[in-house]
């Protein structure tokens, strides 16, 4: 399994959230608030447990407090994709 991507999280985001002109997730945004990139917490939770079921690893509700950035998520997601693997 190779690492999660700034690719994959918006690739999944897409999937999550739907399309928004508003919402950009170019360079410069890794540590940008969710909420301020246009992403609520529903969106979140549906990000974790789009994790979950692709990647087959155990996502608590709770991640989404350690997934407060795009840089936080990917750092968070490969801990766990990590821990999986050890």
């Amino acid at each position: 399994m190779s690492e999660f991507t700034v690719t994959d999280l918006k690739g999944m985001l897409l999937v999550c959230a739907g399309t928004d002109d508003a919402v950009e997730l170019g360079d410069g945004v890794n540590d940008k608030p969710f909420t301020e990139l246009g992403y609520d917490s529903l969106a979140l939770l549906e990000l974790v447990g789009l994790v979950q079921r692709t990647y087959s690893v155990p996502m608590p509700d709770k991640a989404v407090d350690h997934m407060k950035t795009p840089g936080e998520a990917i750092s968070y997601i490969n801990s766990v994709l990590a821990g999986v693997r050890a």
